[in-house]
């Protein structure tokens, strides 16, 4: 029984090349095709709320009583509860 031994000085003729697995190929095909469909579903439904526009249309409107943020900088009026300050 004849074995062929290589030694560390044999070169392949051509070295190979990586190739992914058909399954990560396939995952990732996948992945892009259901981005794809997501992003054209969220497009065509327009945005979440009302009043939400795309940005650069100009400064954002001051909010609270003041012209300045309101509780925790979100705009809001503040807290008129009985013990709801701080």
């Amino acid at each position: 029984m004849a074995e062929h031994q290589r030694s560390p000085g044999d070169a392949d003729p051509a070295p190979r090349r990586w190739v992914p697995p058909r399954a990560l190929a396939g995952f990732l095909a996948l992945l892009v095709a259901v981005f794809c469909l997501a992003y054209g579903v969220g497009s065509a439904a327009g945005p979440v709320a009302p009043g939400m526009h795309s940005g650069g249309a100009g400064p954002a409107p001051a909010g609270g009583p003041g012209g300045g943020p309101g509780p925790h900088g979100h705009g809001g009026t503040p807290d008129t509860r009985p013990g709801g300050g701080r």
